[in-house]
């Protein structure tokens, strides 16, 4: 059998910057992915992850592992196909990558693939593991959970400037609901607004003393959704309000928090949580802290888990996301220099 070409990193990251993957539209670049490795003679296998009823429109979704035959991996990289909208389309110069996914997390994968082709040639088991619905809800990721490959470590892929994270931040999602009485705006006394109402409880929220662990940093929050009312001129009846909060350890005490501060102004529906979690070193690289949350804790039963990535954070999510082909080309070296140490 011939051995196939290597993996050109920057080439890859290009091909799957084209395809549109927002969350809930990861078919096509999962497709896309399997029908790649698989030509490059990996073991394949597409797991469907569910559609919410709302997003069933978008069709069938996949994540995607490729492995060794007839073997469990002892190592398996990791990281997620989607990516947040809205879509930017790919471009590039002679220094930089830019487009939607080229740092979170498209070019991750590119590097992860090409160290995990390397390392195959050398003779190491890895595995490869691409999981739909990271920025949502780690939906990819607690469906694969159930399924592990007996692997000893996972190198999960985030943005971390190429260096090891030694915490990733948990995080704790609430919604918070106020509910009143509609009347005329001006005649406020036969009815109760349930935006007032709202707003002093987020007041309230913006208020509490959010727990600090020293080596990690503080607990942040953010207001990220108000919605509520029907018109400047009528009392509204209903208000709602998405709150994101960054946690540095055990959630308890701020749900306690959150909770003292809507009483009787707000219902609380706390709708995601992501623990915090601590990451293990490795001699001779350099160490950071990541501020965000990642599907380490869905993928508990893949090994023990390490945080490590191209790109910067600061800008994912934005309009001006982009990646230095020199730093992708690093991880690829990356990859090899702690896989290789993890598993002699």
């Amino acid at each position: 059998m011939s051995v196939p070409d290597q993996v050109d990193p920057i080439r890859l990251t290009r091909a799957l910057v084209e395809i549109e993957s927002t969350t809930y539209h990861e078919g096509r670049v999962g497709d896309f992915l399997a029908g790649f490795l698989a030509g490059r003679g990996w073991l394949v296998e597409k797991t469907p992850v569910p559609q919410p009823p709302e997003s069933a429109p978008a069709g069938k979704r996949w994540n995607v592992y490729a492995g060794p035959a007839g073997a469990s991996p002892d190592l398996v990289f990791s990281t997620h196909l989607d990516t947040v909208p809205p879509y930017i389309p790919f471009t590039e110069d002679a220094d930089f990558m830019y487009g939607r996914g080229v740092s979170d997390a498209k070019g991750i994968i590119a590097a992860q693939v090409a160290a995990a082709e390397s390392l195959r040639a050398a003779g190491f088991r890895i595995g490869l593991l691409f999981v739909s619905g990271e920025e949502r809800d780690s939906a990819g990721a607690k469906v694969e959970n159930e399924s592990p490959k007996e692997s000893r470590f996972l190198i999960n892929g985030e943005p971390t400037d190429n260096r090891l994270a030694l915490a990733s931040k948990g995080a704790l999602r609430a919604v918070l609901k106020s509910t009143g009485k509609m009347a005329h705006s001006a005649y406020p006394e036969l009815g109760e607004s349930a935006v007032h109402k709202l707003v002093e409880a987020l007041g309230k929220l913006l208020s509490i003393e959010l727990p600090m662990t020293e080596d990690v940093g503080p607990s942040t929050l953010n207001i990220g959704q108000i919605q509520g009312g029907h018109a400047p001129n009528v009392i509204a009846d209903k208000a709602e309000a998405q709150v994101l909060i960054r946690l540095v350890g055990d959630s308890a005490p701020v749900r306690a928090a959150v909770l003292s501060a809507a009483a009787g102004l707000a219902e609380v529906d706390f709708t995601l949580e992501i623990p915090f979690v601590r990451l293990r070193a490795v001699d001779g690289l350099p160490t950071m802290i990541a501020k965000f949350t990642t599907d380490i804790p869905q993928l508990s039963n893949w090994g023990e888990p390490l945080l490590l990535g191209p790109g910067s954070i600061h800008v994912a999510h934005t309009p001006f996301e982009k990646l230095a082909k020199s730093e992708l080309r690093e991880a690829v070296e990356l990859y090899i220099k702690v896989a290789r140490q993890l598993l002699a």
